[in-house]
């Protein structure tokens, strides 16, 4: 039957917690994770002070993994050391200190206000101590005592998002039972949900995916201008293009020319004009000169 194999995991599970917290009491055990993979079985350790766990070069964990493989038959075991950053946030870390001061002869109304307030100061939203037992002492007859603050949840699905843990003291009086209830400070419930604020926000974020989205698009429509290399292909180009722009030069010069070439006809009339003149000039010189000898003759025969 399946159903065994399954019972049989749990209870491997519960002996091993047990005995790990045994030994590990002073490290500051909390919880026991156990992970199967094809390999190794992983098994996590919650412990507020690590450095008791792990041992002097890691001789403690060898011992633990050599029993656990041995004693409790667990394939290939790989023990892995986890420390409890906020122990004023774990309730289990809390119900043990409890369980230890009380124990050690300290009043438990001192204790438990005392723990009450680290909780609270630690950010928690609410936390709950009960204390029930030989609480008044040799003779007295037994008592329960609730110490409540902030908020809490005890019932329905949400009592579940609530860390819970119990411990038993056993001072020379008589037992003393401690359970503690703390609501952390990452947990939202649906009560404390803010509608408003809620569909607002999530407006807001749908407004930035969207703005997000015309950004990208919009840097995808830019043509992006890429740094010039030089290379012998572009130093061909611009030797081409300087080519051009001397052909191009020498285009306008010849239209030029050929723009002074074409003047009016007046223009080339007077021109011509001012062109014959010295040779009218130069065929009349002659003929004045002729006159001129004529009066000269006419003394000479008188």
């Amino acid at each position: 039957m399946i159903e065994r194999t399954f019972i049989e995991q749990g209870m491997k599970k519960l002996e091993l917690e047990r005995f790990l917290k045994k030994e590990l009491t002073k490290a500051g055990f909390t919880k026991l994770e156990m992970f199967k993979t094809p390999l190794v079985t992983r098994i996590v350790v919650n412990v507020t002070r690590p450095g008791l766990a792990i041992g002097k070069a890691g001789q403690n964990i060898r011992q633990l993994t050599e029993i656990i493989e041995n004693v409790y038959k667990v394939e290939n075991p790989q023990l892995e050391i986890r420390q409890i950053e906020v122990p004023e946030l774990d309730a289990q870390a809390m119900a043990d200190r409890v369980k230890a001061l009380i124990e050690r002869g300290f009043s438990w109304r001192s204790v438990t206000y005392r723990a009450i307030k680290d909780i609270m100061a630690a950010g928690a939203q609410g936390c709950e101590l009960v204390a029930s037992g030989k609480l008044a002492g040799k003779g007295g007859r037994k008592r329960k005592r609730r110490i409540l603050e902030g908020y809490m949840k005890k019932v329905g699905e949400q009592a579940s998002w609530v860390d819970y843990a119990k411990a038993a003291a056993y001072p020379k009086a008589g037992a003393i039972g401690i359970k503690i209830r703390i609501v952390r400070p990452g947990t939202v419930f649906p009560d404390k949900i803010d509608v408003k604020a809620f569909c607002a926000g999530k407006k807001a974020a749908e407004d930035a995916v969207k703005g997000a989205a015309e950004a990208e698009e919009a840097a995808k429509k830019t043509v992006t201008v890429e740094p010039k290399k030089e290379g012998a292909e572009e130093k061909k180009a611009d030797a081409g293009k300087e080519v051009k722009k001397e052909a191009e030069k020498a285009k306008g010069t010849k239209k030029a020319g050929a723009a002074k070439e074409e003047k009016p006809k007046g223009e080339k009339k007077e021109k011509a004009k001012k062109d014959e003149k010295p040779e009218e000039k130069k065929k009349a010189e002659p003929k004045k000169e002729g006159k001129k000898e004529a009066p000269k003759k006419k003394e000479a025969k008188k």
